[in-house]
């Protein structure tokens, strides 16, 4: 099964919920069962059909450790996810802990518990320091890492070789020079994939953007149409001028783009760490190698994704239950064979040094504590991903400074 994150919709959906909440009374009973034990509650998204079976395994170890705590387990489908916590929220009965998306409409309602007051000093420390910063609503984190994704750029080796191009590219003069040769072999091969349509342009934007020094905005403000977003959007007009792309990138998706890399006729593109399985299920002989996404100055630079957990105040007995299972969740031979398994990257240090050998991975883990985040936590973001996704091709026939003004109009009328 394909496996993606789902992160950044329905803010507006949780501060609803949240309100509603406020107003019908929060919690689900007492903390304890009759029998003495405490009972937490955990709804959890499927990421694959290996999901349920993971977290049971968590459960049981857990348990076994704890017996004085149950955990009960509900795992529904991404697609059902934000109604069913809606739903649970509007009865009073919010489950302890969640994995979801969007938590800043419950943060505002003071409905979570802050991030650190359910797990330890040293599960907190753990964390990667840029996953952190993008769980923090004014300062404060309120919810928890739980898996991550990062780009990087996957190289066909044998075609730089056979254009002469000695190394993969660090820096955007490097990287225009090795496209503009590989797509000079001819026979309808193209130097970089270019995926400007409708499927994931906000990513490929945000590579470019950002390697140049700009930024989307933050919980605040958007700020495409901003100066430091130019460099970036010009440089894609350069590469789309000077051939260096395939054809008509304007219109063109990044499944099937990775699609035709895999088949060995694109010299570079950005891939996500499921592309590595794409490769040796397809084309387990291409020639290869992943790389760091080159940026104007070489310096480090790739585009996060994360989901995350959050703990709801349902009873304040429940707290020190709640951080014993986060703590031993986060612990490094039950967390790490979890990621593993779905496919994703671990948020922790300790996971990252774990993985560290996994050769496929390494590039990945190794630009992770440089990893920059979409303004999720905005309630513009959403407008301003679909403005995105509907307006940024149009940079292969219209001047960058242009195509920036009118995304930010789209994103300023919500």
């Amino acid at each position: 099964m394909k496996k993606s994150l789902r992160l950044g919709t329905a803010v507006a959906l949780a501060a609803t919920a949240s309100l509603t909440l406020a107003s019908c009374g929060f919690g689900g009973g007492s903390g304890e069962e009759a029998g003495g034990k405490t009972t937490l509650d955990l709804l959890v998204p499927s990421y694959s059909d290996n999901t349920q079976g993971l977290w049971e395994d968590v459960i049981e170890g857990f348990e076994a450790e704890n017996t004085d705590i149950d955990v009960k387990l509900e795992v529904q489908s991404w697609d059902n996810l934000e109604t069913v916590i809606a739903t649970k929220i509007q009865g009073g009965e919010a489950p302890d802990i969640y994995n979801g998306g969007p938590f800043a409409g419950f943060a505002a309602d003071e409905l979570l518990y802050p991030a650190e007051d359910v797990v330890s000093p040293e599960t907190f420390s753990d964390f990667q320091e840029s996953f952190i910063a993008n769980a923090e609503v004014d300062g404060t984190a309120y919810a928890l890492p739980l898996i991550a994704s990062a780009r990087a750029l996957f190289v066909n080796n044998a075609l730089l070789e056979q254009a002469g191009v000695a190394a993969p590219p660090t820096n955007w003069d490097e990287l225009l020079d090795a496209a503009t040769k590989v797509s000079g072999l001819g026979g309808g091969i193209a130097g970089y994939g270019m995926p400007l349509g409708s499927e994931e342009a906000q990513a490929e934007a945000a590579v470019w953007l950002w390697g140049g020094g700009g930024t989307f905005g933050d919980a605040t403000e958007i700020t495409v149409d901003d100066p430091a977003n130019l460099p970036g959007a010009d440089q894609i007009k350069k590469m789309i001028d000077a051939g260096a792309t395939q054809a008509d990138p304007g219109s063109t998706d990044r499944s099937p783009l990775m699609d035709i890399f895999i088949q060995g006729k694109i010299g570079m593109q950005v891939g996500l760490p499921p592309t590595v399985g794409q490769i040796e299920e397809n084309n387990p002989e291409l020639d290869y190698s992943i790389v760091p996404i080159p940026t104007k100055d070489g310096s480090p630079m790739t585009v996060g994704v994360m989901d995350q957990l959050m703990a709801f105040q349902n009873d304040g007995d429940k707290q020190e239950a709640i951080t014993k299972f986060l703590d031993y969740y986060y612990t490094a031979d039950v967390y790490v064979p979890w990621v593993q398994t779905e496919g994703f990257l671990p948020v922790t240090k300790s996971g990252a040094e774990e993985l560290s050998s996994e050769e496929a991975l390494a590039p990945f883990l190794e630009v992770l504590p440089d990893a920059q985040f979409y303004p999720s936590t905005n309630p513009k973001w959403s407008a301003t991903d679909a403005a995105f996704k509907a307006l940024f091709g149009q940079l292969q026939t219209k001047p960058a400074q242009d195509v920036l003004t009118e995304i930010q109009a789209q994103a300023d009328a919500g």
